[in-house]
């Protein structure tokens, strides 16, 4: 009974032998002493490189549906060494609050460019490659600003040229006013880098490596900074063209065309920015795809010697199983020739591993040294092109072409710059797989000639076998070995079909982010464009062309906030893919496993057809708990990226406002300026003619009338304020009152909707939720704005009461002080009566303390009617 169960044994092993390399249970060989198996293994070589045989293990222990390795199952040296560095790496679950608490503040190497990720370890790839996708979204942002920049000063340059030539200012006016321009500008810049240089400092102490919680911080920063100094640069824009107006001394209708025609020229500019911005953000993701492919390309050159390893090693196991069975080897010696076997193979492995690493970054080293110089010399003629062009002889009429011109030649410079670096990174990857190619050739001739020692040399020692008889079992290892290889190519094309659905799911996915990023600009674009009409409306009065000048303005700017918050919605969604890059990876495996049991195991039985439809059900399972974990996390980025819109919107909000009440001044400027221009010369000579050279006009009496009107318009400006002071605090309680009902009723209105929220919660799903939060959301916003909107127009409309008002009592007291002087000059005053001119009415109080003799009396008289008209 005991040698029918020894053979039974002997038999069970050799059929374990021979299953696929990839399923089999001999575990893949451990780089470092400390290291994870896992619960089938039966040989486990020690760190001294000997044995510690476990041959009455249960040899068909199946890994579990939630018990997925985080590293690929193609590289077994990689994942197993992983063990050492990520606790979780083996044997656990997809879904882990810890797990996930340790992935954010897990460190990965920090790469400038995608040839150092060839050289990252595979568990760091995918998150190396998003941060290089994050830090071409800054590169892009800055190069566009810097054009913005170059461009708006441009303009500015040639209407000082126009002012200069024309003889409007002088030529230390004009280098004055545009050194000041350009410093400013490059004052704002420089605030802004310190800004983000001081963020770019904080975080993991070690410059070398990151964390994502750093990078999300850091993108989170970086917005608020942008943001900021977007409002600046509004500010020191507005700016910049009052004091180049104030320079020129403009009449009023040249300044409202010239700040027109800048005000074109700069949504001109805008919208060049905002489709290029959309174009080459929408090429970035390509750019990605195109990397996870190269690395991918490496990755399978890279792994080729473990996979032969292993099928060598399995093939050879098979062999002395056999020779065991027949009696030819005891149990000993078959274990002692594995593990010598065994720490041959991995110590080859471990050193083409090491020299692929070494010889790889030197090789990356030259590579990239050669880039930098390639960039230096593109830099150094792309700049000579830029002053070529910028030192051109311009006029106003052919701004609009250089401002094409000028994009069009940065929009080719940059790709140039980026087809340049597209063309290393494939020299450089195709190197990187040559150089691979040739030490896995190195290395396969070296366990070649392992094999070959053992059949040759130790088993015709050790069996007492004939040469002939070794090299028979030599070819049939061989035979072995190539059934096994092909099992492994049939395995790795599988594993390139997954990866390319894959690939176009992430495709779908980032193509769905787009819309949304284009609806949700769309959306915004329509809803403030319909308010900022329906406030210009609800104003009226305003002339066409200043209604035109406002609603201008609020395009410019809404361009310029929509254009950064398309780029951030970007780079959210890319913080997004890499915190759930991690379970993506463990799914993907699962995927994989199950699909390598499905082509291993034909489910002969109904264990095995049990087995794989439980794998079938848990990956239907895991794929729904990553779409809603997806969900949650874009939720918590889109309630972020809600509140940085606000931001935005209040500092443009703002400043339209600012720009609405400029308008409505100098609107109301010009309406009192045609009121009191007819007639006001022939009036204002015929009255002071008159009273010169009337006798019947005197210092004392002109003191008198002036003296009057004064306390007459005291009396009025005193009402006036007191009325306005009044009128405002019963404003003030009367929007107290109404915010508190509408807060009352909103409370009501949300108790009466809680019951619904409950239900909902348990019976519909988180999309719905977060549409009717959304609704809620805007419909409080649309309430809040209306409520708004209306106390705003009540507020107007009472002070333009008040100041009609006002305006016709001083208009009756002037018209009073001009019937007086007529009356004490005995002069008859026209039809058209006009308002007097108030802004000099303090030169007629000081000629009742000038003068002594009569004449001087005659031109103090003179000087004070003068003054008055």
């Amino acid at each position: 009974m005991k040698k029918i169960e020894a053979h039974k044994s002997k038999k069970a092993m050799a059929l374990e032998g021979s299953e696929s390399p990839l399923t089999s249970n001999i575990t893949a060989f451990a780089l470092k002493a400390k290291v994870i198996y896992p619960i089938n293994q039966k040989f486990r070589p020690l760190a001294d490189g000997s044995s510690n045989p476990s041959l009455h293990e249960n040899p068909k222990q199946a890994v579990l549906p939630n018990q997925v390795v985080e590293a690929s199952t193609s590289s077994s040296l990689g994942s197993l060494s992983q063990g050492d560095k990520e606790d979780c790496s083996s044997s656990t679950t997809i879904h882990s609050a810890t797990s996930d608490d340790r992935f954010q503040a897990r460190t990965f190497l920090k790469v400038t460019c995608f040839p150092e990720v060839l050289t990252c370890e595979s568990f760091d790839v995918k998150l190396c490659l998003y941060s290089l996708l994050l830090k071409d979204l800054l590169f892009l942002d800055v190069e566009l600003r810097k054009e913005k920049y170059m461009m708006v000063i441009q303009v500015l340059r040639v209407y000082l040229t126009e002012f200069y030539l024309k003889k409007k200012i002088n030529e230390e006016s004009y280098q004055k006013i545009l050194l000041k321009q350009e410093t400013d500008f490059d004052e704002l810049q420089k605030q802004l880098n310190s800004r983000l240089q001081s963020t770019e400092a904080m975080g993991t102490q070690n410059s070398e490596y990151q964390t994502l919680d750093d990078l999300e911080r850091k993108e989170r920063e970086y917005s608020e900074h942008i943001i900021d100094n977007m409002e600046a640069f509004w500010k020191q824009t507005d700016e910049a063209q009052q004091f180049v107006l104030d320079q020129a001394k403009c009449s009023s209708a040249k300044a409202r065309k010239i700040i027109m025609n800048l005000t074109d020229k700069m949504i001109v500019v805008e919208e060049l920015l905002s489709e290029s911005q959309d174009l080459q953000s929408m090429d970035i993701p390509e750019r990605l795809f195109n990397w996870e492919l190269m690395v991918k390309m490496v990755d399978s050159v890279k792994s080729r010697i473990e996979e032969e390893s292993k099928c060598r090693f399995n093939a050879m196991s098979n062999i002395l199983d056999h020779l065991t069975i027949k009696s030819s080897l005891s149990v000993r010696q078959k274990e002692d020739l594995l593990a010598e076997l065994h720490k041959a193979f991995w110590e080859q492995v471990t050193h083409y591993k090491n020299e692929c690493v070494r010889q790889a970054k030197d090789l990356i080293m030259k590579q990239l040294a050669c880039r930098a110089s390639k960039i230096e010399e593109l830099k150094q003629g792309q700049e000579n092109e830029q002053s070529y062009l910028l030192n051109k002889d311009l006029q106003v009429g052919d701004l609009h072409e250089f401002l094409q011109a000028y994009h069009e030649l940065l929009e080719k410079q940059r790709q140039t710059q980026w087809n340049l670096e597209e063309v290393d990174n494939r020299e450089s990857t195709e190197a990187v797989v040559d150089l691979h190619k040739e030490l896995y050739v190195r290395s396969s001739h070296a366990l070649e000639e392992l094999v070959k020692e053992l059949f040759l040399q130790n088993l015709p020692r050790i069996t007492g076998l004939s040469l002939r008889d070794c090299e028979l079992l030599k070819e049939e290892w061989q035979e072995n070995l190539v059934l096994q290889l092909e099992k492994v190519g049939s395995y790795r094309q599988q594993h390139w079909k997954l990866f390319q659905e894959q690939m176009q799911q992430e495709k779908q996915l980032w193509a769905k982010e787009y819309a949304l990023s284009a609806v949700m600009q769309k959306r915004l674009s329509e809803k403030h464009e319909k308010i900022i009409q329906g406030v210009l409306n609800q104003l009226g009065g305003l002339s066409e062309e200043s209604t035109n000048y406002i609603l201008r303005k609020h395009r410019l700017l809404l361009c310029s906030v929509l254009r950064r918050l398309s780029l951030r919605n970007v780079a959210m969604a890319t913080l997004t893919h890499m915190r759930m890059s991690r379970k993506k990876n463990l799914l993907q495996e699962l995927r994989e496993q199950h699909v390598l049991q499905k082509s291993s195991s034909h489910c002969s039985d109904e264990r095995q057809w049990q087995f794989q439809k439980t794998m079938e059900s848990h990956i239907l399972e895991e794929e729904e708990k990553l779409e809603e974990e997806t969900q949650q996390t874009r939720s918590e980025f889109h309630h972020q990226f809600v509140t940085e819109i606000q931001e935005a919107l209040q500092l443009m909000q703002q400043h339209v406002e600012q720009g609405i009440g400029q308008t409505l001044l100098q609107h109301a400027r010009q309406e009192a300026t045609k009121q009191s221009s007819e007639d006001r010369e022939d009036l204002k000579e015929r009255l002071t003619e008159s009273a010169v050279e009337s006798v019947y006009v005197t210092i004392s009496g002109v003191n008198r009338v002036v003296q009057s009107y004064y306390q007459q318009i005291g009396k009025i400006m005193g009402d006036y304020e007191d009325k306005k002071l009044q009128q405002l605090k019963s404003l003030l309680e009367r929007s107290e009152n109404h915010r508190l009902k509408r807060k009352h009723e909103e409370n009501e209105w949300t108790l009466k909707e809680k019951p619904n929220e409950g239900t909902l919660d348990i019976s519909s799903a988180v999309p719905q939720r977060m549409l009717l939060q959304q609704k809620r959301f805007l419909a409080q916003f649309d309430m809040q704005q209306q409520a708004r909107l209306k106390s705003l127009k009540q507020r107007i409309l009472a002070l333009h009461h008040l100041e009609t008002e006002v305006e016709n009592q001083l208009k009756q007291a002037e018209q009073d002080f001009i019937t007086e002087v007529a009356g004490l000059a005995r002069v008859p005053l026209p039809v058209h009566k006009q308002p007097l001119n108030r802004t000099t009415q303090s030169e007629i109080s000081q000629s009742q303390h000038e003068g002594k003799s009569s004449k001087d009396a005659e031109k103090k008289v003179q000087h004070a009617v003068n003054a008055v008209f």
